[in-house]
């Protein structure tokens, strides 16, 4: 029981904190900041945090890993929990996340893309999506690059269980912030590129603990937050 209160509060503050820093990020650029969205990552934290957190009114979570979604499904599975995939997605993992997932922010592959439709297809659900793209140098770094995103665009019109809502990214890891804006600004580009061409793409996911207040600035609509809730990650255990 004293883990769950020492839970709840330390959650509690690091929530109220993060709210009034996105907050002002976007009163800093004359953006209301009920068109920012946060969405706390909750990979390699236990089910039990994940509830504390609930309590404090959250529901949607992102988690890297699918078979991390498919354990703490099985844990809340008494709580209406909407789980966000937003890690690199192989295509074996497609009848988990058909699912158990609400979302998957790292469609980058059209193989994936037909993996997801037949499984969701045989569940009868449609998914939300975001493409991934690829806007920084790193080798790390996965996504489609920004050249390949019209035709990827294109040929997802045929998946009808696929709703396409935008396109997310992961920023350069600089201490520059101006090598960092650029990755942000440069995904904002390639939105408005592709709704010159016809796709209604409303949101974008980039910024994360260490960089959101420049993803905002660059019209980030909704910042994907771990270590600025949850705290250090707990060592992984092989």
């Amino acid at each position: 029981m004293n883990d769950a209160l020492n839970d709840y509060a330390y959650l509690a503050a690091n929530w109220a904190a993060v709210r009034e820093r996105v907050d002002a990020a976007c009163r800093a650029v004359g953006r209301d900041p009920a068109e920012v969205s946060i969405l706390p990552v909750s990979k390699t934290f236990g089910p039990d945090v994940v509830r504390a957190a609930m309590a404090l009114g959250m529901k949607r979570f992102g988690e890297n890993k699918v078979q991390e979604i498919r354990s703490k499904a099985e844990a809340l599975a008494d709580s209406a929990i909407e789980w966000v995939v937003i890690g690199h997605l192989q295509t074996n993992k497609a009848k988990d996340v058909a699912r158990l997932a609400s979302e998957v922010q790292s469609l980058d592959r059209l193989d994936l893309a037909e993996a997801l439709h037949r499984r969701l297809q045989l569940e009868g659900r449609t998914l939300d999506v975001l493409v991934e793209v690829k806007t920084s140098p790193e080798e790390s770094k996965q996504g489609l690059s920004p050249g390949q995103l019209p035709a990827f665009l294109d040929a997802l019109r045929a998946y009808d269980t696929l709703r396409v809502r935008g396109l997310m990214t992961l920023a350069v890891q600089s201490d520059d912030p101006a090598a960092v804006r650029a990755c942000f600004r440069q995904l904002q580009q390639l939105r408005a590129q592709a709704e010159a061409q016809g796709h209604d793409l409303p949101r974008l996911s980039m910024g994360m603990s260490g960089d959101f207040p420049l993803a905002i600035a660059e019209g980030a609509t909704e910042v994907r937050i771990g270590t600025a809730i949850f705290g250090r990650r707990p060592p992984v255990t092989a």
